[in-house]
């Protein structure tokens, strides 16, 4: 039998999925380190149980794949029928036994990877929709599942680091919450004028209120734990001051 391999050819984005089955076989081995009953304990994510985090990636998997569908398709096929359906389904889903969270989350994962693998060159540039109403090509699912599958195996919280994250994870997360916080501030005045500087000397700068800019310090690891609101205890205006919590960034 022949094997089967990606029909992608352009490098950036088979680099792009690489990532993101990366972060997936992270997120697996994170989760399988689970003990069936520590499912139920709770996770890093206010109001949600280790069994919530595991039941949203499960659910977010099969939502891409829809969107992927669409692609190969054209056959509209919205990642969830609305924003309460999308809640539904994932409290549904931490009430579901260890056995069948963990085989959702396992076949969730490679039906979405086959669908990957199989989606004609062609179709990568289609376009699809995503739960916000953004109007993307069907390559961003790509980076929308990496961020899901990094993120949230730290959220987990059974030993995973912000540490153990590809430095390329970190530098295109922190850039895309900042592009977040730069497009909201052109209607909402509560975002500050940023520049997040590391200890490396990079500055990203966000477009926020009027006013001079703040810089914010620290390593690029520590502003992206920060800036996704999971611990800004390692950060610091350039006086030394700890920072303020980062505006929200989802």
């Amino acid at each position: 039998m022949v094997a089967r391999t990606d029909n992608v050819t352009d490098p950036k984005l088979a680099a792009d999925l690489l990532l993101a089955r990366r972060g997936q076989a992270y997120f697996s081995r994170k989760l399988n380190e689970l003990s069936d009953a520590e499912f139920a304990e709770p996770s890093l994510l206010p109001g949600w149980s280790r069994a919530h985090v595991i039941a949203h990636v499960g659910y977010n998997a099969r939502a891409i794949t829809r969107l992927v569908e669409w692609a190969y398709t054209g056959v509209e096929t919205p990642m969830y029928s609305s924003t309460a359906q999308r809640g539904e389904e994932i409290e549904f889903g931490a009430t579901l036994p260890p056995i069948a969270l963990r085989n959702l989350s396992a076949h969730a994962a490679v039906h979405l990877n086959v669908e990957w693998r199989d989606l004609p060159e062609d179709k990568w540039s289609a376009t699809v929709r995503t739960a916000q109403g953004r109007l993307v090509p069907a390559s961003e699912t790509v980076w929308m599942r990496t961020r899901e599958v990094w993120m949230h195996a730290i959220d987990l919280d059974n030993g995973g680091k912000f540490e153990q994250l590809p430095a390329e994870f970190i530098d295109r997360l922190l850039r895309d919450i900042v592009g977040t916080w730069s497009k909201r501030a052109e209607t909402d005045d509560s975002i500050p004028p940023l520049h997040l500087v590391t200890d490396a000397g990079d500055a990203i700068a966000v477009a926020g209120a009027a006013g001079d800019p703040v810089a914010v310090h620290g390593t690029a690891v520590d502003l992206l734990r920060w800036a996704t609101g999971r611990g800004g205890d390692r950060v610091s205006y350039a006086d030394g001051s700890p920072a303020k919590p980062a505006p929200r960034w989802l």
